[in-house]
């Protein structure tokens, strides 16, 4: 059957390794993981097993790119497959979730985030779905190199959605994290399909080079491969994105056409690039992490790291791109030890303040005081705003307060949700009866008009609601509305998201809790500092490194000796180090904080002077504050961004007294 199904509409004559007994066990109807190398064809385990299930199956994708590459292959393919994203107007929104609610489709894909959105959520609960779909499934692990908070609620959804199966996809899961997911999503051993991390034809080499050569060098090692008479597809990836453009300016000048992409760009750009170098026009990319997810191009022969990745798992990810069409490729690591002050600043700079943290504890201990009830709402960018702590910190940081069974999540709603009709109010009353009528009569009642927008007021129509005795819950106005909308009869915008959390308990200490949680995220924060050396070790190890990089996920079978890495071939890699950085001066040091702290106090923030914050700011790592206070501006913001983080906090920490109020 399945293999009828694979010759029949994907037009091949055999599975490749692995899928088949991944499809097998979604197929039999039982949840199941596949943890393939990347370009293993993860993706074809949930596409032909969608044709053999009875209704919706639901892919959570974590990027656009991702989502759009295997849209279009499901396309090539005749099968009914869609997208709810950011970038859809209203009307093609509608569209797809009447598509969706008829049968016509069979795959739909989504973003995590779109899981906490209202109008969302009232509708996929009406949606009979077979098999939940987790793309990058080791987002899900706080153990895994991209741990993403929003996916720890997936479990949860599953359960609210009443999906009865969940397929999990990654390439880069360590053991610790399958048996992280296969916990969370109750899936049997015997169903957790990994086929092995090595790959026979890549070549892996390091061959580091001091800083000042590396451009050279990288022009020397590209020319033959770039002026061949079919110029060979190229990844060189960086870490920031103005060495991305110096890089690429670099290579142009020397007569190599390549092309600059990062996330700076605007997103028509970085279509407009990754369309060039799909299509073979622009032979070589000289990008960010920003570039790679979602481009399944087969014949990239060669990728290379200028800086350093920033763990195993992102070089395994990121060198997995190369070769998907089974012909040799070459990967090459040029790094040396002096860009991994940049890569653990990267770290230090998302550990939340001992008062930031308190800040957000405050908040929900004000329910009590502020509420009858024990809801505590919030909007995620104002809470960031005034704790100071970034988004992904933060809403960790909620995770862990989830976790602790201190709140547990309710719902999200936007605040405010407003209206254009194409006819008249009388016009589109009319077109109900009864109860009906009065429903929507008492909707427009309850939004108030400016001259061609309405905005809904859900207090004053639940008011109007008694009143008038008509039903008027939120997920009835919701489904009102979307039909209004997918009938082409209103124009539908909404906005300010808001998180409900009901706050379980308050019996805690303030002050352990506070110091509890930043250790969690001292921890974490120590946990990435190892995680980048054991990458540096594994880059000079002695061993095979195609061995020693399947060993690190578990994998056993990968051969001890590939013959076609650098360290077989004899080269034993010392990264070398960085120049000596000139020694800190006390007097600098203050004249730079001295700026600081004079726009701190101008601006009447509450925020104290702590050494975290003054590291930040002479690291060039942004926080809410100093955007809000426009550190860029100050001659000390990243003066200091290629010296240690831990060592410029200590030194700051020395010339200025501590106090309380830093939580410290």
């Amino acid at each position: 059957m399945i293999q009828q199904t694979l010759k029949d509409v994907f037009g091949y004559n055999d599975f490749r390794p692995g899928q088949r007994p991944v499809i097998e066990a979604i197929v039999a109807g039982r949840s199941a993981a596949a943890i393939f190398p990347t370009g293993s064809g993860k993706s074809l385990c949930y596409q032909l097993s969608a044709l053999h299930l009875p209704r919706l199956t639901l892919v959570i994708s974590p990027l656009l790119a991702l989502m759009q590459d295997q849209l279009a292959f499901l396309a090539r393919h005749n099968i009914a497959a869609a997208s709810i994203d950011s970038g859809q107007s209203h009307e093609e929104t509608a569209a797809v979730m009447e598509g969706v609610t008829r049968g016509d489709i069979r795959i739909l894909m989504v973003s995590v985030e779109r899981l906490k959105n209202e109008r969302f959520r009232a509708f996929i609960r009406r949606v009979p779905i077979s098999l939940l779909v987790i793309d990058e499934a080791h987002c899900i692990s706080e153990w895994g190199h991209n741990f993403r908070p929003d996916y720890l609620k997936l479990p949860h959804y599953r359960h609210e959605f009443s999906i009865p199966q969940v397929l999990l996809l990654t390439a880069t899961a360590t053991p610790r994290v399958i048996a992280d997911m296969r916990e969370r999503f109750d899936i049997a051993e015997n169903d957790v399909i990994a086929t092995g991390f090595y790959r026979p034809n890549l070549n892996l080499e390091v061959a580091p080079v001091p800083a000042e050569a590396r451009a050279r060098q990288l022009v020397d090692w590209l020319r033959p491969r770039l002026e061949a008479q079919s110029p060979q597809s190229t990844i060189v990836y960086v870490t920031l994105q103005q060495t991305a453009e110096r890089l690429a300016a670099y290579l142009n000048k020397a007569g190599l056409a390549a092309t600059a992409y990062h996330a700076g760009l605007d997103s028509e750009r970085r279509q407009y690039i990754q369309r060039d170098f799909m299509a073979g026009h622009m032979p070589c990319i000289v990008a960010t992490i920003a570039f790679g997810m979602g481009i399944d191009k087969a014949d990239i022969r060669n990728v290379v790291h200028f800086d350093l990745p920033k763990s195993v798992e992102n070089y395994s990810q990121e060198i997995g791109r190369a070769g998907r069409d089974g012909q040799p490729a070459d990967c090459l690591m040029l790094a040396g030890r002096d860009h991994v002050n940049v890569l653990e600043n990267f770290v230090y700079g998302d550990t939340p303040e001992p008062y930031g943290i308190r800040r957000v504890i405050n908040e929900l201990l004000a329910v009590r005081q502020e509420s009858a009830t024990s809801q505590w709402e919030l909007v995620v960018n104002s809470l960031s705003q005034h704790s100071n702590i970034r988004l992904l910190p933060l809403k960790t940081l909620l995770v862990q307060l989830e976790l602790r069974s201190i709140i547990t999540p309710r719902y999200s709603y936007f605040a405010e949700y407003r209206f254009r009709l194409h006819d008249t109010p009388e016009t589109l009353v009319a077109r109900f009866q009864g109860e009906r009528a009065a429903f929507v009569q008492a909707i427009l009642d309850a939004s108030q008009r400016a001259r061609t927008w309405f905005t809904l007021d859900f207090e004053v129509l639940a008011r109007l609601g008694q009143e008038r005795n008509l039903k008027v819950e939120r997920a009835r106005v919701l489904t009102a509305l979307d039909y209004f909308v997918a009938q082409g009869w209103m124009v539908l915008e909404s906005k300010q998201m808001t998180e409900v959390y009901e706050v379980l308990r308050h019996d805690f200490d303030a002050d352990t809790l506070t110091r509890e949680l930043h250790a969690y995220f001292r921890d974490k924060e120590r946990a990435e500092i190892d995680r980048l050396h054991a990458m540096l070790a594994l880059f000079e190890s002695e061993a095979c490194l195609s061995y020693r990089l399947a060993e690190w996920f578990g994998d056993e079978q990968a051969p001890r000796q590939c013959g076609h890495c650098s360290a077989c071939r004899g080269h034993v890699a010392r990264l070398p180090t960085a120049e000596p950085l000139a020694p800190l001066e006390d007097a600098t040091l203050e004249r730079f904080i001295a700026e600081l702290v004079q726009q701190l106090h101008a601006s009447h923030d509450p925020h104290p002077v702590t050494p975290d914050l003054l590291a930040r700011f002479l690291c060039g790592l942004t926080n809410p504050l100093l955007t809000r206070l426009k550190a860029r501006r100050l001659s000390g913001f990243a003066a200091l961004e290629a010296y240690r983080y831990a060592d410029i906090r200590q030194r700051v920490a020395s010339l200025q007294p501590l106090d309380s109020a830093t939580g410290e």
